[in-house]
């Protein structure tokens, strides 16, 4: 039972998720299926920005990260300059890594090609979707972790290494990482069931 946590009133989660803000976050985000393209690169965009941070350091700073980024609409993104890197790294309420930050214009730019090539980003990254459901928090990469990632790396994407693609399959609902225990599992169980894998 390491892997959970019981509070006051009976509710048992997975253990990171203890307190706020990070509860909500896995009650009501973390797993579940994204919809759409800018909610996928919205997601790409927070997890390489939580590389190396802890993801309540993101969490707090989302809704700045959103008006900093025009609510990560990739043609938006994608039209960023210089000028907006540098208003970019004088802004305190996202940040402020200059690589970082240039990642997610340059992976706007390339999120529209991907776009094209291939559909949509969720069709895209759902054919990364392990053929068997791994046992929960027992593991930081997979090998569909590792191929996703060379695939984007390969596209022109950056600060999406393996580990980073997994936190991503993990929250976007490509696996379902809740524990067994955990009072939301079976609500993302039901929820991933109504992807259309394509």
């Amino acid at each position: 039972m390491g892997n959970v946590t019981t509070d006051d009133n009976g509710v048992t989660r997975c253990a990171w998720a203890a307190r706020e803000p990070e509860t909500t976050y896995h009650d009501t985000e973390w797993g579940y299926p994204l919809d759409g393209d800018n909610a996928f690169f919205e997601r790409v965009s927070l997890e390489g920005f939580q590389a190396g941070l802890s993801w309540r350091t993101i969490l707090t700073k989302r809704e700045n990260f959103r008006t900093a980024f025009a609510g990560f609409d990739i043609e938006k993104v994608a039209r960023f300059t210089d000028a907006d890197v540098t208003r970019l790294l004088g802004d305190a309420g996202i940040v402020r890594h200059r690589g970082k930050i240039e990642a997610v214009i340059n992976n706007a730019r390339h999120a529209a090609d991907l776009i094209d090539a291939e559909g949509s980003l969720p069709g895209y990254f759902w054919r990364y979707e392990p053929a068997a459901e791994p046992e929960p928090h027992s593991q930081t990469t997979s090998p569909e972790s590792l191929a996703l990632s060379k695939d984007l790396k390969k596209r022109g994407w950056r600060f999406v290494g393996p580990t980073t693609m997994y936190a991503l399959m993990q929250a976007s609902g490509i696996v379902n990482d809740h524990a067994h225990e955990c009072v939301t599992r079976a609500a993302v169980t039901q929820a991933r069931s109504s992807v259309a894998r394509r």
